[in-house]
């Protein structure tokens, strides 16, 4: 009998179960039937509007609740001058008349009637291959095109994400390299989630017959490219595209949204912000969502929307981390963020000293008997200070401005026989004591990077200063620690 009844005591608890889970079973079962039974391709358009297309970094207006719509693209592709940095021109080849091409925003479920036209005075046919098209080259095989002409074609934008479009006319990978890429970002039903802030950036590396920097007009290299050996690594078609007063921007407290894409043709980006974290990544463009990441991977033609709040003010550096090409190549960006600091996220320079890793000298126990040591008033030769400062030179300064004071083309300004230095010694102490953000032109090529303040003695800073004002052809300036000193105190 005891048997019988945990017999059926059990059973009643396992219909209970059952009835509970029942609806709960049905619930779910109607939403996988409800997801089956939305499909893009079937999402009905009742009005058309004309397509707000951006150049970068700006991107068009969010489709929030719209309803699909048919949406009217028109893109007129431009073959113009243009300049990679200083002094150096290149040919880009462009949709829309910018490197990366315009920024097209769609929804899920649009009819994008797409009109692609080429500019009479162009010398070349094109076409457009749009990842987000389901169809015959992503549109490719429909809008062949050639200068003077125009094509038209239509397609329905039934996956959500971010994507990437190129030209695909042979020889394709040399149209890409000269900038024809861009992004069209399809939004699922009911848009993206609302941030305060949206950029539009994109990779891509550049191949030119003269070396980086070289100036002058600057042809394309069809067997650096094969040999993937990119003169340029670069955001939004050239170097300072997204640096000084090209700088995106944002406040603090503010979230931002980064649609960045990699144009390549050849290399894999490493996106990063120093500084930041990224809160959200999708990952590729695409729905997987990861959080908390520090660097993203975008391959060549492939893209990632990065999402972050901005708690601090300054300015945030972004770069690929392959660094040698945000510092040697131009892959280098900034995102100037204003508003009132918050030490406890970040409190700044708390304590400043000089770091002896094996103490100042040869240390010993006092005794008692011996008397405190006093510093050496003795005054050093100029043979002296500049051995002394070619030691201090070699570790501190070497990794910018190089071993014979070259510096690093479009990233850090060269010492030898510079102008900038020999016209102000004073401000020359300053940037090494304070120092030195914004645009200068040093022998007339201009620079806009960040060099901070140096840890270093009054003594080290004279001897340092004197050692590359006698070096690379420079003005013979001995400088002082009084000198030194002057300028510190009149900050």
């Amino acid at each position: 009998m005891k048997t019988n009844q945990k017999s059926k005591s059990k059973l009643t608890i396992m219909k209970g179960i059952l009835l509970l889970l029942t609806p709960m079973f049905f619930i779910a079962c109607s939403n996988d039937t409800k997801k089956a039974d939305v499909n893009a391709a079937d999402i009905q358009v009742s009005q058309e509007m004309i397509a707000e297309l951006t150049a970068p970094p700006l991107v068009p207006t969010p489709v929030g609740n719209r309803k699909a719509k048919k949406l009217i693209v028109n893109m007129e592709i431009l073959e113009e001058e243009g300049e990679m940095t200083n002094g150096v021109k290149y040919v880009y080849w462009t949709f829309g008349g910018s490197v990366p091409g315009s920024f097209i925003r769609t929804r899920v479920g649009d009819e994008v009637e797409f009109t692609l036209s080429n500019h009479p005075d162009n010398k070349l046919p094109h076409n457009i291959d749009l990842h987000a098209v389901t169809g015959p080259g992503g549109g490719a095989t429909s809008s062949f095109v050639a200068p003077g002409h125009e094509k038209t074609f239509s397609f329905k934008t039934i996956n959500p994400g971010l994507y990437v479009y190129h030209c695909a006319t042979a020889p394709v990978g040399m149209h890409i390299a000269n900038g024809m890429y861009g992004l069209i970002l399809v939004e699922p039903e009911g848009g993206l989630p609302k941030v305060d802030k949206e950029y539009y950036i994109m990779q891509g590396d550049f191949y030119t017959k003269g070396e980086n920097g070289e100036p002058g007009l600057q042809p394309f290299d069809m067997q650096k490219a094969v040999d993937e050996d990119a003169d340029y690594v670069v955001f939004n078609g050239s170097v300072n595209a997204l640096t000084g007063d090209n700088a995106i921007t944002a406040n603090v407290g503010e979230t931002v949204r980064l649609f960045v894409g990699n144009g390549g043709p050849n290399l894999t980006s490493s996106f990063h912000v120093i500084g930041e974290i990224f809160d959200n990544v999708y990952v590729e463009g695409g729905d997987l969502l990861n959080e908390n990441v520090q660097t993203t991977l975008i391959p060549a033609g492939g893209s990632a929307i990065v999402e972050f709040r901005v708690d601090v003010p300054g300015t945030f550096i972004l770069v690929d981390h392959a660094i040698f090409r945000a510092f040697n190549k131009g892959a280098l960006g900034m995102l100037k963020v204003e508003g009132e600091e918050n030490k406890t996220i970040y409190s700044g320079v708390k304590q400043e000293g000089i770091y002896h890793p094996e103490g100042g000298g040869i240390q010993a126990m006092p005794n008692g008997d011996e008397p405190e040591a006093v510093a050496s008033t003795t005054e050093k030769s100029l043979e002296e200070k500049i051995e002394s400062g070619k030691q201090i030179y070699m570790q501190t300064c070497f990794a910018c401005h190089q071993a014979e004071g070259q510096g690093i083309p479009n990233a850090f300004p060269p010492l030898a026989n510079s102008d900038y230095l020999n016209a102000d010694v004073k401000r020359a102490i300053g940037a090494v004591v304070h120092g030195l953000t914004g645009e200068i032109t040093v022998n007339g090529e201009k620079y806009n990077s960040v060099m901070t303040r140096q840890s270093l003695s009054d003594e080290e800073v004279a001897d340092v200063l004197t050692y590359v004002y006698n070096s690379w052809g420079n003005n013979k300036t001995n400088v002082t620690k009084t000198q030194v000193m002057e300028v510190k105190s009149s900050h």
